[in-house]
């Protein structure tokens, strides 16, 4: 097995296990095959009478061949004793100092295992308020923020898997401009991302030019009203200084929530890709699009084969998983979510000599996902003839819309796949290609790489078509919106996706981002623009020998 200096790193560091003295004891064909066998024995245990070994075997050529690879907890704790496999978790934050303190305990256990948590804090009462019997002011929201933020610095220091965060804030808490800039004003919370849950009463008043009412979070009566422009144009400039907040559009994540009678959604995973209930978590699992490359473009019948066998994986994780909580556990076989996503789609596009910014990607993403989700629908009818349907099925959208069978809840989910893209070799979820030349910061190194399809074309001698080769930096604002967007009609979760702009873009052009997002599909839009931040893991480099140019 190959992997870049910068994947090799990250393996020894993260993934592969170790001994007492902290010397690693194994090779990265052994992790892939301590998971397969972990992952694997859950036939088993579901079926005792079944033989795991032929899903063993396929697991392992799956994730040795790169097609399919899990999210990083399952690759570091599957068959360990940690034995924690989720990335994504949600926890609930109620407005009493105990409760607020139980859930930063909850999330300590969640971020010693390797998961992410997210929370929403519009339920805390803003700054100023007055607390009873204690005669104390309120810090509002702010203030809970920066103490878990603090935490999560404490609890993840002395690990190799750094603690995340998302914070959420309804556009309507009396505190929201305190939040906009919290990033800003800070100049900290480096282990948190935040976005603002706007509805569509905000985005209604934001065409209309009206000002939106901003509500006490315990009285629920109604403070004052805001400019919907001037709430925007804050979160532009914050964004702009920043990159962040990202902005999830609530209203729409909700009609997507397929068991709407537990609960409505408040939060998501760090990332923003996975909106959860509170005390729900989800494993993810990423689809490699090179793999599934032939001479006419893409192999559906190879690609229905991995969305099978990435369904099987998942729900298996399910079973074997140990919890860090046991409500968290309750809600997940409650549910039985799973995400799968796909990783490579720029690298395929220059495969099959395709622009980024071009309707061809467009079409093509739409395709490969509504392939993936009418693939992976049939593989949970199955999984639900043999093991059940997931236990909350009778109380989800299903039988109103005719579904007889569903083993999990939600099935699709697109991911950012940082590291494990990384050991595939491949780009990262659908993003564009960063950089061809590349200085990246792995730990405390910074290791510079030449992309592997840029670099065969440049050993090969071949002609380096500009229109096909274009960096993050290079592809409009609007083309990223629009792929995300034609993932996201096929997607059950949301799309992990920054709309990346250059060190010169202008508050205005962030602006007009939002508005195009607020008119879109998109569950949630993210920015970066670049060098905003003083240390980025990721850099443009040039290149520095006569055969990279």
């Amino acid at each position: 097995m190959n992997f870049s200096p910068s994947a090799q790193k990250v393996l020894e560091k993260r993934y592969l296990a170790r001994d007492e003295r902290g010397s690693v004891i194994e090779s990265p064909e052994q992790m892939f095959q301590r998971v397969a066998r972990a992952v694997g024995e859950a036939d088993r245990l579901l079926d005792p009478n079944a033989s795991s070994q032929a899903t063993v075997d396929a697991f392992e050529d799956a994730m040795t061949s790169f097609s399919f690879l899990p999210n990083s907890p399952c690759l570091v704790n599957a068959g360990r004793p940690m034995g924690q496999l989720s990335a994504c978790f949600v926890l609930p934050i109620e407005d009493n100092l105990e409760a607020i303190f139980q859930t930063l305990k909850e999330a300590a256990l969640i971020h010693q295992t390797g998961g992410g948590t997210g929370f929403s804090f519009s339920n805390i009462r803003p700054r100023g308020d007055n607390i009873f019997p204690a005669y104390g002011m309120s810090g509002g929201p702010a203030t809970f923020i920066n103490l878990f933020d603090s935490a999560t610095y404490i609890i993840d220091r002395n690990r190799v898997r750094p603690g995340a965060n998302m914070g959420v804030l309804d556009v309507n808490h009396p505190d929201i401009e305190e939040f906009i800039r919290l990033k800003v004003s800070l100049g900290q919370l480096k282990n948190f991302n935040l976005s603002v849950a706007v509805n569509e009463q905000f985005v209604e008043c934001l065409d209309k030019g009206e000002r939106y009412p901003l509500i006490h979070s315990r009285s629920r009566s109604v403070v004052t009203k805001k400019s919907a422009e001037k709430i925007l144009d804050l979160m532009a400039q914050c964004a702009w200084q920043s990159g962040d907040p990202g902005i999830l559009f609530i209203d729409r994540i909700n009609r997507a929530n397929p068991t709407p009678g537990l609960g409505r959604i408040e939060a998501t995973n760090p990332c923003g890709e996975q909106p959860l209930l509170p005390y729900e978590s989800c494993t993810l699992g990423s689809i490699n699009l090179t793999k599934v490359l032939d001479s006419k473009g893409i192999n559906y019948l190879k690609l229905e084969k991995l969305v099978h066998l990435a369904v099987h994986f998942l729900d298996n994780v399910i079973e074997i998983n140990r919890y860090p909580l046991r409500q968290i556990e309750e809600w997940s076989r409650t549910n039985r979510k799973i995400g799968i996503g796909v990783m490579g789609f720029a690298d395929a596009l220059i495969l099959l000599g395709i622009s980024y910014q071009s309707s061809r990607a467009v079409r093509l993403a739409n395709n490969i996902m509504s392939h993936i989700q009418v693939f992976a629908a049939e593989a949970s009818a199955r999984l639900a003839e043999k093991r059940g349907n997931f236990p909350s099925f009778a109380h989800s959208v299903f039988p109103a819309r005719g579904v007889k069978r569903r083993r999990n809840a939600s099935l699709t989910t697109i991911a950012p796949t940082g590291t494990i893209s990384l050991i595939a070799g491949t780009s990262s979820g659908i993003e564009p290609v960063f950089a061809f030349h590349l200085e990246r910061r792995v730990m405390d190194t910074v290791v510079e790489e030449v992309h592997p399809v840029y670099q065969k074309y440049v050993e090969e001698d071949k002609p380096v078509p500009e229109n096909i080769f274009q960096t993050a930096w290079q592809i409009r604002p609007e083309w990223h919106l629009r792929i995300q967007e034609a993932f996201q009609e096929h997607t059950d979760s949301a799309v992990s996706k920054t709309v990346n702009f250059p060190a010169d873009a202008t508050v205005e052009d962030i602006r007009s981002l939002y508005l195009m997002a607020a008119h879109s599909k998109v569950k949630g839009v993210t920015v970066y623009r670049d060098r905003s931040q003083q240390v980025q893991i990721l850099a443009a480099g040039e290149p520095k020998c006569s055969d990279c140019e």
